[in-house]
């Protein structure tokens, strides 16, 4: 919170066309803090998460696959009343994108993760302009690139106004695949990769961002990232 609330109050530190995400569960208090922390910035991808899948509904949650369905679109609602329908005159002043993240979609019925996400975009109600993000992670990598990259496929071929939908990735690399799963989702039709500097982030490090750019420019394609001064990315990250 106070390292959020410093880069927005101090002048010059966010780059006026740079967005600040935050992240938080479906908790209604951890949301309206974190929301809090983003108060005054210009542009917040508000990302809530929920664990998706059967064995986490139902050992964790203690839940029906309604009752998780009722759970996420409350949460939808209630962000709503908080941001870019508030009463409050600022936050209306910040450029709202939502993100929702399926924890555990690997191990999630495509079936399902396509219902809930029909739940929570008739909640938000994008636009062509400002679309959703639906972000489908392999949260512990369970299987190969190539079914990761069929669930992708289905899921895009089966969200209902997909002009309004970004569809984002979140491979992470427990079997060491995720600059693979991260390419081979992106030929099956998503939109957006999330990821870390060298792989080195959250448990056992996620995608790797430099790899992944380096990639495409060996295809023939350019990332659009400047990797002008990558020795001096890397002496930092090593710092």
């Amino acid at each position: 919170f106070d390292f959020t609330r410093y880069l927005i109050s101090t002048p010059g530190i966010v780059p006026d066309d740079t967005w600040i995400q935050v992240m938080a569960p479906c908790r209604d208090e951890l949301i309206q803090r974190t929301i809090e922390a983003v108060r005054g910035a210009r542009k917040v991808v508000l990302h809530i998460h929920l664990s998706t899948s059967d064995l986490f509904r139902e050992i964790v949650y203690l839940m029906t696959k309604g009752e998780m369905m009722d759970l996420a679109v409350r949460c939808m609602r209630m962000i709503r009343e908080l941001t870019k329908d508030s009463l409050d005159a600022e936050m209306r002043k910040t450029e709202w994108t939502m993100e929702f993240t399926l924890e555990n979609f690997q191990d999630t019925s495509v079936e399902f993760a396509l219902e809930i996400c029909e739940a929570v975009k008739a909640a938000w109600e994008p636009t062509t302009e400002n679309k959703i993000i639906f972000n489908l992670p392999s949260t512990v990598e369970i299987s190969m690139p190539n079914v990761f990259a069929d669930q992708i496929e289905l899921f895009c071929r089966g969200i209902s106004e997909r002009e309004k939908v970004c569809v984002s990735v979140h491979p992470h690399n427990d079997r060491g695949c995720g600059v693979a799963a991260a390419e081979m989702a992106q030929l099956a039709g998503a939109d957006r990769v999330e990821g870390c500097l060298f792989g080195n982030g959250e448990r056992t490090g996620n995608v790797d961002l430099v790899t992944l750019a380096l990639n495409l420019y060996t295809q023939g394609i350019s990332p659009r990232v400047n990797l002008g001064n990558l020795n001096e990315v890397v002496a930092m990250v090593e710092d």
